[in-house]
């Protein structure tokens, strides 16, 4: 077995955490291509309202940056495996939840959304701070790899059997069939998070001198803008699509099969996308994905229909890695860049992501507006015209970034003094 592995990643040696830090990377992303997609379906179906999926969606986009700042403390002060073993525990939290409430899950939508969102907070910055302290330079493209194929395995096979067992079950039982295999599959999770050596922390928490630090640096300035953007397509597209697809078909399984097809897509596109965009070419690579997320549009919003949502999704699985590969990279470099990277990674990635979510957060505000005014027939698509330009947007903040062959600037501590 040894002799195969070898031949697979090469002469690497492969340490245990590293290992079980994957199964958990694994357990976490079939869990969620099980289930997530499928709990805006599952609340819809109970009121037929959007609104009430907004708040759900609200309520987890609000807690996630509110988690990430806590999150981002604790990992400085205590031990990062306590914080990601936190952000398991409640995503178990929040599926044993909708288990218990079952057909009254609609009366409880923020306790939900909180749960879901917190879960989000302490996992995704633990398991960001474990993956840089776990895994070593020789063995990081292994793990980043490695993750990858599954979390696209996953994308592939999870939301298609989810949808295969709810229309093969009466009711709301397919439902509970796979939150029930979610939360087991979290539970999993907690227990081999205890076999993940201890990892403790020291240090004091600079979130505010981060955040000012866009005053000062151009290109993190320009680089918070854009994930603002960002977050302003992504904090309504995410659950509008997929109940269109639920209504277009009146069909678990489609939403199955869209997520089949979008995910093997995207997987092919990652594939090139990594090997075919360099770095001279990412800000083009960035303009092109961002002007043909934007026109897939048109194809939905006008006259909705399952092969044409099947043809979007499609688009877009092509396009989004045409765009966030070189971006993702861009923003490391910025940030690798940037004063005090490495001990300050943490506060970096929590404003980062401040500023993504304060993006979903107005997107969906702009959401529940719209629709209160405006019928949804009207309404939606007349928003989606104008949230759907935001990673159209990105473009024209990331074309100002220029990296100077002069040394960094290197700046006296007198102004860090302040913890936040």
């Amino acid at each position: 077995m040894n002799q195969i592995v070898k031949k697979v990643i090469g002469n690497i040696d492969i340490s245990r955490d590293l290992t079980l830090l994957l199964v958990i990377g694994g357990l976490y992303a079939l869990s969620i291509a099980l289930s997530n997609t499928f709990v805006n379906v599952f609340l819809w179906k109970q009121s037929g309202e959007f609104t009430d999926l907004a708040l759900y969606n609200l309520a987890s986009v609000v807690m996630q940056p509110i988690t990430f700042i806590l999150a981002g403390r604790w990992a400085k002060k205590m031990d990062r495996v306590i914080v990601l073993r936190l952000g398991v525990i409640f995503l178990s939290a929040f599926f044993f939840t909708v288990l218990f409430l079952g057909e009254k899950a609609n009366g409880y939508l923020l306790l939900l959304g909180a749960l879901i969102g917190v879960g989000f907070g302490f996992y995704w910055l633990a398991f960001n701070v474990l993956t840089f302290e776990i895994t070593e330079p020789e063995t990081r493209d292994f793990f980043n790899g490695f993750l990858g194929l599954i979390s696209s395995f996953a994308g592939m096979i999870g939301p298609i059997l989810s949808g295969f067992l709810i229309t093969r079950m009466e009711k709301l039982t397919g439902y509970s069939v796979i939150f029930s295999i979610s939360l087991g599959l979290f539970i999993l999770a907690v227990g081999i998070s205890f076999m993940i050596k201890r990892r403790s922390a020291e240090g004091s928490v600079y979130f505010r001198e981060i955040l000012a630090e866009r005053r000062t640096n151009k290109n993190w300035r320009y680089v918070l803008y854009a994930h603002f953007f960002q977050g302003l397509r992504e904090g309504t597209f995410v659950f509008v699509i997929v109940v269109w697809v639920y209504l277009t078909t009146n069909n678990e399984l489609a939403i199955g099969t869209y997520g089949l097809v979008s995910s093997a897509v995207s997987f092919i596109a990652y594939y090139l996308a990594t090997r075919l965009i360099k770095p001279a070419y990412r800000k083009k690579a960035i303009l092109i994905g961002g002007i043909t997320l934007y026109l897939a549009i048109f194809l939905i919003i006008f006259e909705l229909s399952f092969p044409r949502l099947i043809l979007y999704g499609m688009i877009i699985s092509l396009a989004y890695p045409t765009l966030l590969v070189p971006y993702v990279s861009l923003t490391y470099d910025v940030i690798g860049k940037a004063w005090r990277a490495k001990e300050m990674r943490i506060e970096y990635i929590v404003v980062r992501e401040l500023f993504l979510n304060s993006g979903r957060i107005v997107s969906i505000c702009a959401f529940l507006v719209t629709i209160s005014f405006l019928p949804e027939k009207k309404g939606i698509p007349l928003l989606f015209l104008i949230l759907g330009a935001g990673h159209t947007v990105i473009y024209f903040f990331v074309r100002k970034i220029q990296f100077s062959k002069d040394r960094i600037r290197e700046r006296g501590t007198e102004n860090t003094s302040v913890k936040n």
